[in-house]
């Protein structure tokens, strides 16, 4: 069946279809016009039923007594499950300002919305003042310590493809929805029921900006210690980077980013959720990424922690951690859509190979899923379902990779043998095509590249590792017989000498599986999430719906 779905058009731009990235480019593939993908039928996503439910609220709220965060009352919009009150966000929130959950109101964003004004790469609370990069802060001595609260419950979408929200340095979100009242982001064709399970790419993201370390510098230098980059695509400059590893850009928790992934420029794109340069003192768990047209989320640099992450159809990787970014993971479910995506996860540096610091990742308990599909067969940039590139280290403990129709692990080399890539795995279990070395993929231009069996060495090299693995997986991603009878590896041990607080990772709840999804331990992903033909995760609704409540 051919399925064809809008892509949100920002004045009239007409974008052409982009390629994947490779070492020295990060964005990836996207498009800014209708593109049509033909796929096999999918099973239908549940609809909603019956008359709509939901009346518009009468007016927009007041968020400040003294006037100085606005909110623009733009009538109202109607999708199947009924009418809304559109109350349209300022550009700039420069103070803060809580969004209740009012029933039958919708907060839009109508192009970028900034929280507060950077005060710059240290912060400087005395000396001259200087020009914002923020449009509309003018000059600073400071940070403005803006805090966006949202409250359980709230919807909040893009009105055009444009539209995304930048939670500048030295400001916050605290976005804290329920497992019953989650905070969901989504697009305008979300709201007027216009989407299907292959539509993406309908508006920018989120995007939280600290002062982390980063390499890759597009100002100052790794050697200095004053190393900046600039969020892709973004017009106007959203700086992020600095020296704090411990950088607190706030709270998100029990929140959906829905058919994020618009074109903001030529060759640059956003994903569902960017943390760029964030830190340890920031609070990230149950987020749900679903079709982003770029990755499921991305991170640049800093040392973010996140627990119960989910990323389903994200059209390039489902988990993608780069320029410096030392980060943790633990609960993920990595589901793509049948037949489209690139790899589940992708490691790297950008091609800046001996910078520091160097990039490293750990997830603990994850289920990685690329469905068996006939075009999915390294058709895409990333070769292979994974992909761990230079001056990168990756651990990978108590998970299963299971592509069917897919090499499993690529890793590249563009350097020498002192700088590349390294891959510890403990109790993560395959099943890929091929047999033996043809599971996975060697390859790189530099003095030292990787060979298929020394990529197979990094899992049979451990005992407790499985690469000829059969899953028994219930409802897609839960745990079966097979997976149950894995012995898992206690993840304790992992934040010794490294950025992570001690206790992040848990052994728990007992009993104690690899994977994500197990009895016991279904509970997390339930209520708050949405659903799709490909991932049904006992969610309140179906993700082209809203919820009524």
């Amino acid at each position: 069946m051919t399925t064809t779905f809008k892509r949100i058009l920002a004045l009239g731009a007409s974008l052409a279809t982009l390629s994947a990235c490779g070492a020295d480019d990060i964005a990836s593939p996207g498009t800014g016009v209708d593109i049509t993908i033909n796929n096999p039928a999918p099973a239908p996503t549940p609809t909603p039923t019956g008359t709509p439910t939901v009346v518009a609220a009468g007016a927009c709220p007041t968020l400040t007594n003294d006037g100085s965060v606005t909110l623009t009352d733009r009538g109202t919009i109607s999708g199947p499950t009924g009418s809304y009150r559109i109350c349209e966000l300022p550009s700039l929130i420069a103070k803060t300002v809580t969004l209740p959950k009012i029933t039958g109101l919708l907060y839009a964003m109508n192009g970028r919305v900034d929280v507060g004004c950077d005060g710059g790469f240290s912060a400087p609370t005395t000396g001259a003042p200087h020009a914002s990069t923020t449009v509309g802060c003018g000059t600073l001595t400071a940070d403005t310590n803006v805090t966006l609260n949202i409250d359980a419950g709230v919807i909040l979408y893009a009105r055009t493809g444009q539209s995304w929200l930048a939670v500048n340095r030295g400001n916050k979100i605290n976005a804290v929805g329920t497992a019953s009242a989650p905070i969901i982001f989504t697009s305008q064709d979300n709201v007027a029921g216009l989407n299907t399970d292959n539509s993406i790419g309908q508006w920018g993201g989120v995007v939280l900006l600290g002062r982390g370390k980063v390499t890759d510098c597009v100002l100052g230098s790794v050697a200095a210690g004053t190393c900046e980059r600039d969020t892709e695509g973004a017009v106007n400059k959203a700086y992020f980077g600095g020296n704090d590893d411990s950088y607190n850009a706030g709270r998100m928790s029990y929140v959906q980013i829905r058919y994020s992934g618009f074109v903001l420029s030529a060759d640059k794109e956003l994903q569902a959720l960017t943390g760029e340069a964030i830190g340890t003192g920031t609070q990230l768990d149950h987020i749900q990424s679903h079709n982003s047209s770029d990755d499921g989320s991305e991170w640049f640099g800093g040392a973010p922690k996140m627990k119960y992450y989910i990323s389903t159809g994200a059209d390039d990787d489902s988990l993608d951690v780069d320029t410096g970014a030392r980060m943790s993971v633990q609960y993920a479910l990595l589901i793509q859509r049948p037949g489209e995506g690139d790899a589940l996860m992708e490691i790297d540096s950008n091609g800046n190979e001996s910078n520091t610091p160097r990039t490293d990742l750990k997830v603990v308990n994850f289920t990685a899923i690329q469905p068996l599909a006939s075009n999915q067969n390294n058709s895409t940039g990333d070769k292979a379902s994974t992909l761990f590139r230079g001056n990168s280290d990756t651990t990978l403990y108590n998970g299963m990779i299971i592509s069917p129709n897919n090499e499993c692990i690529r890793m590249t080399s563009n350097t020498d043998a002192a700088n590349r890539a390294t891959l510890t795995a403990k109790s993560v279990v395959l099943q890929c095509s091929g047999t033996g070395d043809a599971k996975y993929i060697g390859d790189g231009s530099g003095s030292a590249p990787f060979t298929a069996a020394q990529v197979r060495g990094f899992i049979t090299g451990d005992a407790s590792n499985n690469e000829s693995f059969v899953n028994t997986l219930t409802m897609t991603f839960v745990n079966g017989a097979n997976e149950n009878a894995v012995n898992p590896t206690d993840p304790g041990s992992l934040a010794t000498g490294s950025v992570i607080a001690a206790g992040f990772f848990t052994a728990s709840p007992t009993p104690y599986r690899i994977g994500a999804a197990w009895a016991g331990n279904t509970a997390w992903y339930a209520g708050w999430t949405c659903n799709s033909s490909f991932a049904n995760l006992s969610g309140g609704s179906a993700c082209t719906s809203l919820p009524t409540t």
